[in-house]
């Protein structure tokens, strides 16, 4: 079952409730929604290897981007912490505002090109970044977190003029994703930040992404997506469905 509904920051539903009943009923699960993921991951998971099923999501971050199996060929290593760029509509949005336009003529520009939604507050008020950093949170580091203790902080206040003068400075901004293992479990964040202009993360622009691991083996480890289309998360979906009946 190829589940591709909607985001849902609340509960994650429908898409909890289909992939449940998916497994239940004896069918592999794969989904492009981040919902379930922050939402109802462990009783997914649990669910899927008591029927013997598979419950893969790679789509939900970074596109097909093998981010998630990418740690499943790294047995035993300890993620530390990550930070990245993991929302297409904010960066386009950041870098047509560096080119002059004023911050509704770039959300309209990013609509009319088809990256942003008619309804970009999912995007623009960090949510969508939030519950990416969230699935990355709840999978990799094995830390289940909650929305609410994401520190969350969109664009949508950022002035043409204080983007521009960032950009010129050599500090463009972007919207970052952060987390960190901490004595008392995981500090997770999305904001708006300043970004050295010579760091690799302050070079993506357009629809691209960026996510940078710190493991304790490897003291980091970067992937780079560059400008992906609609075929990305399609792509990771059937890479999934191979995965599965393999």
């Amino acid at each position: 079952m190829l589940e591709a509904t909607s985001l849902n920051v609340q509960n994650g539903e429908p898409a909890v409730h289909h992939i449940r009943a998916a497994l239940e009923h004896g069918a592999h699960a794969i989904t492009a929604n981040k919902g379930p993921i922050v939402h109802a991951y462990r009783d997914l998971r649990d669910l899927a290897a008591k029927h013997g099923r598979r419950f893969l999501f790679e789509s939900t971050v970074m596109d097909g981007v093998p981010v998630f199996s990418f740690f499943e060929s790294m047995p035993a290593i300890h993620l530390q912490g990550f930070h990245g760029i993991l929302n297409s509509t904010t960066n386009v949005i950041l870098s047509e505002m560096e080119d002059g336009l004023s911050f509704d003529e770039a959300l309209k520009k990013a609509q009319e090109l088809g990256i942003a939604e008619t309804d970009a507050s999912y995007d623009i008020d960090g949510w969508d970044a939030a519950v990416k950093t969230g699935a990355l949170v709840t999978v990799l580091m094995d830390v289940p977190i909650k929305l609410e203790e994401i520190e969350r902080e969109g664009i949508r206040e950022l002035a043409g003029d204080a983007v521009r003068n960032a950009r010129r400075d050599g500090w463009p901004f972007k919207l970052v994703c952060r987390a960190e293992r901490t004595s008392s479990g995981v500090k997770a964040s999305v904001r708006p930040e300043k970004i050295l202009g010579t760091q690799p993360m302050a070079r993506i622009s357009g629809t691209s992404n960026y996510l940078y691991f710190e493991t304790d083996l490897f003291p980091g480890l970067a992937i780079t997506e560059e400008n992906p289309g609609v075929y990305s998360t399609a792509y990771g979906m059937l890479a999934d469905l191979i995965r599965a009946i393999r």
